[in-house]
Parts: C-alpha cells; sequence; structure tokens
C-alpha cells in the first residue's frame, strides 16, 4: 500500500506535498509524464481530464482541461524547466481562471527505496498570500484523492503490465 499524504509549508511561498507510492520511480515518472497514464488518475475523484497535451521538452508547454461534478471546468498549463528522467521534473503551473493566484514553480522529486518511490512535490508560489490563498481551497483533499488515484493505477500497472 501507499502511504499517507503529508502536507507541509516549510517557507513562506512553498507547499511540499510527499507521498510514497507501491511502485518504482520510473512507473512513478511514466505517470506523470505520459497522457494515456495522466488522464487516468489525474484530479480529485469526480475529476476527470479531458484534454491533455504535452510536448515534453525542455522549453515544451504543457495543458490540461479537466472536467468535475455539476459541469466545472479547470484549465491549467506551462512550461517544462528540468526534465531528468526518472528522478526530476520542473515545470511552471498556471490556471487559465486565476483562481490560484499566479504563475507557480512546480518540482517533482523521485527517490526509489527497495522498489518503493517518494515522489516530493514543491509547489513554489510568488508570494505568501498566494501560497495562503491556495492552502484555503480544499487542495489537500483534491491532492490526496488524486495521489489515491495514481497509486491504484501504479497498482494495475504493475499487475497487468498495462503501462499505456
Amino acid at each position: 500500500m501507499s502511504g499517507p499524504l503529508e502536507v507541509t509549508t516549510p517557507t513562506d511561498t512553498d507547499i511540499v506535498l510527499r507521498r510514497e507510492f507501491d511502485a518504482g520511480r520510473h512507473l512513478v515518472f511514466a505517470a506523470l509524464t505520459r497522457p494515456a497514464l495522466i488522464t487516468r488518475w489525474f484530479g480529485a475523484r469526480g475529476w476527470n481530464i479531458t484534454d491533455c497535451q504535452l510536448d515534453l521538452r525542455v522549453g515544451g508547454a504543457w495543458r490540461f482541461v479537466s472536467h468535475g461534478p455539476h459541469g466545472a471546468r479547470m484549465a491549467q498549463g506551462g512550461v517544462y524547466r528540468v526534465i531528468e528522467p526518472p528522478g526530476l521534473l520542473v515545470y511552471t503551473e498556471v490556471f487559465d481562471d486565476q483562481s490560484y493566484p499566479g504563475e507557480s514553480l512546480v518540482t517533482h522529486e523521485l527517490v526509489e527505496r527497495a522498489g518503493r518511490t517518494t515522489l516530493t512535490c514543491t509547489v513554489r508560489y510568488a508570494s505568501r498570500q498566494a501560497r495562503d490563498t491556495v492552502l484555503r481551497y480544499p487542495m489537500r483533499r483534491g491532492v490526496g484523492e488524486s495521489f489515491d488515484r495514481l497509486s491504484e493505477l501504479l497498482t494495475t500497472i504493475e499487475k497487468t503490465g498495462d503501462g499505456a
């Protein structure tokens, strides 16, 4: 089984999300970077990506459009800054509706020990106010549910070999 989601705020502008998964980091990295996998787990329960575009190269753009309960729509995108498979992925992120203030920088670090991978996701905001605005949203629940879905997908892939 995967571990629980840990959420910390080590600086005035950072939110750190950490979770352990029962899978190798190559597989977790693939789930973070392959559209066929991303669309199977990304988002809180009830939310699904309906448009997933990735240009996985430094300077390449990404964009997700998701639909959720009661016709809700959310879109976000950014640009890849660092891609070092299977251990590091860094990109910018901006939401179309600006419900989350401004551009953030997202860093995913993957560390594997004995076949289990710890994913540490650091989201750096432009200001403390921006970070605190995000913390007022149901971010912990949403990311927790999304990572639950990722854990379920990784388990399925490990059992069936369906890595798309």
